[in-house]
């Protein structure tokens, strides 16, 4: 079964986007942590049990630059939690969805191991191991 952990959400200026979210009633989750896989800093905020995942490139190199650049300060994933990882992974394959990179470990997430994915339909949207 899969639900709902996070949104993730690309901000050019984390310690803006951190006091935007707290005046709109948003509590910080976590400090923000260094992902080295995706060169980024991550933080999570979370207001009334929806939770945002803060994600700020750190250089022209990482993936989520070229997105940043693109769609600005914005969501642009939904995170499912997942009891079933890799079947997961493997059913969004067989229902359109492309992986575009294999599992690894996200150090905001107590390095559980998460994979992206995009669906023409909808998408990108990244699956977590629970």
């Amino acid at each position: 079964m899969m639900r709902v952990h996070h949104v993730g959400y690309l901000v050019k200026k984390m310690d803006k986007a951190r006091k935007h979210f707290s005046f709109l009633g948003f509590r910080i989750l976590s400090e923000v942590v260094y992902d080295p896989y995706r060169d980024v800093d991550i933080c999570f905020m979370e207001k009334d049990g929806y939770v945002v995942e803060l994600v700020n490139p750190k250089s022209k190199a990482s993936v989520a630059a070229g997105l940043l650049k693109q769609y600005r300060n914005s969501p642009y994933h939904i995170c499912y939690e997942s009891d079933a990882f890799d079947g997961d992974i493997l059913a969004a394959e067989n229902n359109g969805f492309l992986k575009f990179d294999e599992p690894c470990p996200a150090p905001a997430l107590n390095n559980k191991r998460v994979c992206f994915l995009m669906s023409p339909g909808i998408g990108m949207i990244e699956i977590l191991e629970s």
